[in-house]
């Protein structure tokens, strides 16, 4: 079966087949809590040179992103697509981009902690347009880089190692 005939859900398991078991867990676990937050969102998918990406969106438009889980051989991280105008008393958001702020994601249980499911909630409410009442969201895969980074450590370490 081509890459163009498989299955959405199939081509996700591709894209996190290349990390290593670890990281794929803590993956999958990132995008369990997040679809039960937000069943409604559409996960939107990216195999980007630099990260594997998926956006919880209230459309199918990358725009209306409200977080996304970006992984990548150095860890995985949650991404707040309007960040930088999120309260954030308890300054847990990394990055001083314009717009977009992160969090590193240890382990799932970051998403459990009081401040960062505040910011979830934060970061759903100034969303527009908002979640459609009573919908499901799909799962959609936007782009795959032909070209990209490792997604493992010990692969990551090897191509730094032989660029200089």
């Amino acid at each position: 079966m081509k890459a163009k005939e498989e299955s959405p859900a199939r081509q996700l398991d591709a894209f996190l087949a290349k990390f290593d078991p670890k990281t794929r867990s803590l993956i999958k676990a990132a995008r369990a809590v997040l679809r039960r937050r937000w069943p409604a969102a559409h996960e939107l998918v990216w195999d980007n040179y630099n990260f594997f990406v998926i956006g919880y969106s209230t459309t199918e438009r990358p725009s209306h992103s409200i977080v996304a889980i970006a992984a990548a051989a150095n860890g995985v991280g949650i991404s707040f697509y309007r960040g930088a105008s999120l309260p954030d008393p308890k300054h847990v958001l990394l990055g001083s981009g314009a717009q977009n702020r992160f969090i590193r994601l240890e382990s799932v249980a970051t998403l459990a902690r009081p401040e960062v499911r505040a910011l979830l909630d934060a970061a759903a409410q100034q969303e527009r347009p908002p979640f459609a009442k009573g919908q499901r969201g799909r799962l959609i895969i936007r782009s795959i880089s032909a070209k990209q980074r490792p997604r493992r450590k010990a692969a990551a370490q090897k191509e730094r190692a032989s660029r200089g």
